[in-house]
């Protein structure tokens, strides 16, 4: 659609921005790897030591042989490529006396944002059975009584797996957040309520997202975890300025590739919850 519809007599000096959703699954992911890619179709071996032996010396005895060290590898594969491609026709920028270019490349930025925000949400179902409290056939109803102490079982599963205190998260949806700021124990700190700020419960840093999963509305995936346990590898390919051979226009076309994997599936655990 032309942007003629929007040519009024006396044109506005900004832009009206949509409004957007807060992306933050861009956080809770590593990115150790991003510099190894080179494009769509690229594959980045991750390679991983297994544990190292502790034994008891005897001087009788001695040390024995050495230990061969286990290895292995995974990969991460950039298979993922989106593009924008739009607009301005030289009519209508001659009559804005905005830079409508400029705003389009924004609002393509964070379109791009918002669908690499998605995709590693997605990534919940890495997560091990045993990882999980609720599940599509049982999820929990959660209450202001009850919500915090869910977050703290799903720290309670990462603390059995021995994953480290630091860098924990946990990205909840507004409903559930709404539930946490009825809790006083989650409002005592006078800065949570004045600011918005979530904070940390459990040693984890509390993310609210509208990018949750969830089937209509139920059944959303609340992931806690570890940064180390995604790995993201992301780049923008391509940024062309152009003119399109059939118009008088300016125009703008961009490409990104990237690509994730879970590396460490101990290290996350999903909590399935419904509205009441």
């Amino acid at each position: 659609m032309s942007v003629q519809n929007f040519i009024p007599t006396i044109w506005s000096a900004r832009l009206n921005e949509s409004f957007k959703k807060n992306l933050v699954y861009g956080n809770i992911v590593n990115t150790d790897y991003e510099g190894e890619i080179k494009g769509q179709g690229s594959t980045v071996k991750i390679n991983s030591i297994g544990a190292v032996t502790i034994g008891t010396y005897d001087k009788a005895a001695g040390i024995g042989n050495p230990q061969e060290l286990d290895s292995s590898q995974t990969n991460l594969i950039i298979d993922q490529a989106k593009f924008y491609n739009f607009t301005v026709d030289d009519v209508d920028a001659a009559q804005a006396n905005v830079d409508l270019l400029s705003g389009g490349i924004v609002e393509a930025s964070y379109g791009l944002a918002n669908v690499v925000d998605q995709y590693i949400a997605g990534f919940y179902t890495e997560v091990k059975a045993e990882n999980t409290i609720g599940n599509d056939t049982t999820p929990i109803v959660p209450s202001s009584a009850t919500a915090y102490d869910l977050l703290v079982d799903l720290g309670v599963i990462l603390d059995e797996n021995d994953v480290p205190e630091g860098d924990r998260f946990v990205v909840v949806p507004a409903f559930f957040y709404g539930l946490l700021v009825k809790d006083p124990r989650y409002t005592k700190d006078a800065n949570v309520m004045r600011t918005g700020f979530v904070g940390s419960i459990d040693n984890m840093s509390v993310y609210k997202s509208n990018n949750v999963p969830n089937t209509t509305g139920a059944k959303y995936k609340i992931i806690a975890g570890h940064k180390s346990a995604i790995s993201f590898a992301g780049q923008v390919d391509s940024v062309e300025a152009y003119r399109p051979e059939k118009q008088f226009s300016d125009a703008i076309k961009g490409l990104q590739v990237y690509g994730a994997k879970c590396i460490k599936p101990e290290a996350i655990a999903v909590l399935t919850v419904n509205k009441s």
